[in-house]
């Protein structure tokens, strides 16, 4: 299957909300101008397009110099298991080969913890470190 990845700059509710409804990420989902905003301050988007449908993104934030987080990372599930995660993740990665350091949370599934060592991430505790988040559960952006 033949997939396109570019970037993103104009953030429309109808390419991306669809993903985030796929993938059941309900705080996204029912703050729909929560993540409007969010996209249209985020460092980088790329998505993934196939017949003039975007079906994967990858979303970055951060300094592009220092520190880059990969905020978003989603696969429509009818297009998983393709190489369309990893070739987005590869791009964003390759976009910003320079920057000192690259981050991401992620569920501690055995599938998702193999898929980003395979791309070089190690969890923090291997290189001396501790991920602290923190969430505002009723945050209204």
């Amino acid at each position: 299957m033949e997939f396109t990845i570019k970037e993103y700059d104009n953030y429309c509710e109808r390419d991306i909300l669809p993903l985030y409804q796929n993938a059941g990420w309900t705080n996204y989902t029912m703050q729909p101008k929560m993540i409007e905003k969010a996209y249209n301050n985020s460092l980088c988007t790329l998505v993934a397009i196939v017949d003039e449908r975007v079906i994967g993104v990858v979303r970055a934030v951060g300094d592009g110099a220092s520190v880059l987080f990969v905020q978003d990372i989603i696969v429509h599930s009818d297009f998983q298991r393709k190489g369309i995660g990893r070739a987005l993740l590869e791009a964003l990665l390759a976009k910003y080969e320079n920057v000192y350091q690259i981050e991401l949370a992620t569920d501690n599934t055995t599938k998702l913890i193999a898929f980003y060592k395979s791309l070089g991430f190690m969890a923090g505790s291997e290189i001396g470190c501790e991920l602290m988040m923190r969430q505002n559960l009723r945050s209204k952006a």
